[in-house]
Formats: structure tokens, C-alpha cells, sequence
């Protein structure tokens, strides 16, 4: 069983915690992760795009000159897609861009993503955060004291205020919630701080 130091705000060490190894000992599927990441930036898209073909734009519906002796090549409507002002041929359309995909894929993926973190040593546990203020000096003298640097998430069992506006104006760091994290969240940073809470809560909802 794989097994983590706990440390405090002050970057102390006050304990070990014993992982579960079917959710933090996992052989890394990277394909998953990409393939769960696809699907969530696909479903990012809104698919709200559209323009306008022959039938919807505005005009026509009187042929510009007759068929035969004028000289000119034969015209059915100036809204045909030669003309300016026609209609907009095979554009695009609101669609769905949403791509299925298994929730034990997903699974798969964050325990892929978790127990790599923690074989690079990218995975810091802190016991519980505590913050007096919202400041975010308060924030960033705790991440140096546990020697984060780099693209780093904080994942927190549940919602902090004053732990939430402290990272909100630190470049490259993000406040979370598990509950509310993204695999694309967690593939988009390279250390992760998550309390003893969220540890637990990630080994009950993964196995």
C-alpha cells in the first residue's frame, strides 16, 4: 500500500497517511486521460454557429431576367450561392458536439492522473487548510512552505471563502473544490495540494 507524508499550513510534517492503492498505485492509461479530455473540451463548444442558406436569406424569389436571348448565363434567383448576398453552401449549423463517454473511463482517468502525480512527488497532502483572512500573501506564504511551485491545484473537500478569494489572483494556481474538478483540470497542472478530506472522498468515489 502505498503510503504519503501529511503536512500542515506551516509545512510541517504532523503524520502518514496510507493510500489505497487500487485508486493512488494505478499503471498510468494515458490514452484514457486523453480521451476524457477530449470529450470535456468537446462539450466546452456550444455548437451555436450558423449562417444561412439559399432558403433563409433575405431577397429573391423572382428570376433576374429570362431564360433565353439576353446573352447572359441563366439565373434562377439572385440569392443563388453565386451571388452576393446568396445563400452560404454545406455551412455550418448548430450541432452537439458532445462526445459519450463511460463514467469508469472517467474513473480510470483521474486515478491515472492521481498516481502519477504521486509517483513524480507532485502530490502534497496538507492535514486541513485555516485561514484568518482571505489575503492572498496569507496563501502564498503556505504554498512556500510547503515548496509548491509551478502550475498547482488545490483541492479542497468542500468550500473555503477565505482559502477561494486567497487564490484567486495568484498566477498559476487554482482553488477547487473535488467535487467540482475537471480531468482537464487535473491534467492542466503539475503539482496537486489536496487536503486529508479530499484524499478520502477521492478513495471513496473511485473504487
Amino acid at each position: 500500500m502505498p503510503s504519503i507524508v501529511v503536512f500542515n499550513q506551516t509545512g510541517a510534517e504532523v503524520g502518514k497517511m496510507t493510500l489505497k492503492k487500487e485508486i493512488f498505485g494505478v499503471k498510468p492509461n494515458m490514452q484514457v486521460v486523453y480521451d476524457v479530455v477530449n470529450a470535456e473540451r468537446a462539450a466546452m463548444r456550444q455548437g451555436t454557429h450558423k449562417t444561412k442558406n439559399r432558403t433563409e436569406v433575405s431577397g429573391g424569389g423572382k428570376k433576374p431576367w429570362r431564360q433565353k436571348g439576353t446573352g447572359r448565363a441563366r439565373q434562377g434567383s439572385i440569392r443563388a450561392p453565386q451571388w452576393r448576398g446568396g445563400g452560404i453552401v454545406f455551412g455550418p449549423t448548430p450541432r452537439s458536439y458532445s462526445v459519450k463517454v463511460n463514467r469508469k473511463v472517467v474513473k480510470l482517468a483521474v486515478k491515472s492522473l492521481l498516481s502519477s502525480r504521486l509517483a513524480t512527488k507532485d502530490l502534497v497532502v496538507v492535514d486541513e487548510f485555516q485561514l484568518e483572512d482571505y489575503k492572498t500573501k496569507t496563501l502564498v506564504a503556505i504554498l512556500e512552505n510547503l515548496k509548491v511551485e509551478g502550475k498547482t491545484l488545490v483541492i479542497t473537500d468542500e468550500e473555503n471563502y477565505n482559502l477561494f478569494k486567497a487564490g484567486a489572483n495568484i498566477p498559476n494556481v487554482y482553488v477547487q473544490t473535488k467535487a467540482h474538478l475537471s480531468v482537464y483540470d487535473l491534467i492542466n497542472a503539475d503539482k496537486y495540494v489536496v487536503t486529508k478530506a479530499a484524499v478520502k472522498k477521492y478513495e471513496e468515489d473511485l473504487k
